[in-house]
């Protein structure tokens, strides 16, 4: 594809610098403002919605989805999730007072935002535009191949660009997505190909994949900041938590990357 021969460790730095900038941003501060109003889930909520749906990124109830102006469509199939039977008791140590207790927990079902459809949601990730004037979509295939993994277009119809399952070897790209989107998703999806077979830490996947497809992007000419810089700042959390995680992988990232370049 390109003879990369050398690793680029100023892409590490735009990068951090970046997701610094924007995390120091109002635009930044109202999609924070948004985020704010969807739940925390527990630990054990978080295993049962990855068990059932791991693409999910953004789940809420149907009444919380209205109230966000988006409705879930028709045929959707819920995500299920434990939630508290909460009660109220008297208090006997003061008069006229009632406390909250669970007495255990129920089945609730929420659904993805890519699962719903209508008004647009505060987002720090654009999707990119562009042509494919060098035919770098076709060569990332080639790489895929090379590590065994087929490569096929599909229409997720929702807000995935792409995944990678591991047990069928495939990686899927959305189909009607502009071809530089299509090619910074594969650069992501093949960094997970080759990073996170055995990786349980999504977050951290998900920051090194896109660390990893934003210097693949970079090198062949395509921006793909307006994505990827709230991409990985939204995994980790904030902008400082992002550039630690950056640093502590930047050998796996800019070895992942090198490879995918001279692939």
């Amino acid at each position: 594809m390109i003879n990369a021969t050398t690793k680029h460790p100023e892409l590490i730095d735009k990068l951090t610098e970046g997701i610094s900038q924007l995390t120091s941003s109002d635009k930044w501060q109202s999609y924070l403002g948004f985020q704010s109003r969807f739940h925390h889930y527990s630990f054990n909520n978080v295993l049962l919605i990855s068990a059932q749906a791991h693409n999910a990124t953004q789940v809420a109830g149907f009444n919380a989805w209205k109230k966000l102006g988006r409705t879930v469509q028709k045929r959707e199939k819920a995500i299920w999730i434990l939630a508290p039977m909460i009660y109220k008791v008297a208090d006997n140590s003061t008069l006229d007072e009632e406390t909250q207790v669970i007495r255990g927990f129920k089945f609730v079902p929420v659904f993805d935002v890519s699962q719903t459809e209508g008004e647009d949601l505060p987002s720090v990730c654009n999707r990119l535009i562009g042509d494919d004037s060098a035919n770098c979509y076709e060569s990332l295939v080639k790489v895929a191949n090379s590590h065994g993994f087929s490569v096929e277009d599909f229409a997720f119809f929702g807000t995935t660009n792409g995944d990678c399952t591991f047990e069928l070897h495939r990686i899927r790209v959305e189909v009607d997505n502009p071809p530089a989107q299509r090619i910074k998703t594969l650069a992501h999806e093949l960094a997970h190909a080759i990073l996170h077979s055995d990786e349980a830490n999504r977050l951290l996947a998900e920051l090194e994949a896109e660390s990893v497809a934003y210097i693949v992007c970079q090198v062949i000419g395509i921006d793909s900041s307006d994505y990827s810089f709230g991409y990985v700042a939204t995994w980790a959390g904030d902008g400082e938590q992002a550039i630690a995680c950056i640093k502590t992988s930047c050998e796996r990232i800019q070895k992942a990357a090198d490879g995918i370049l001279n692939g």
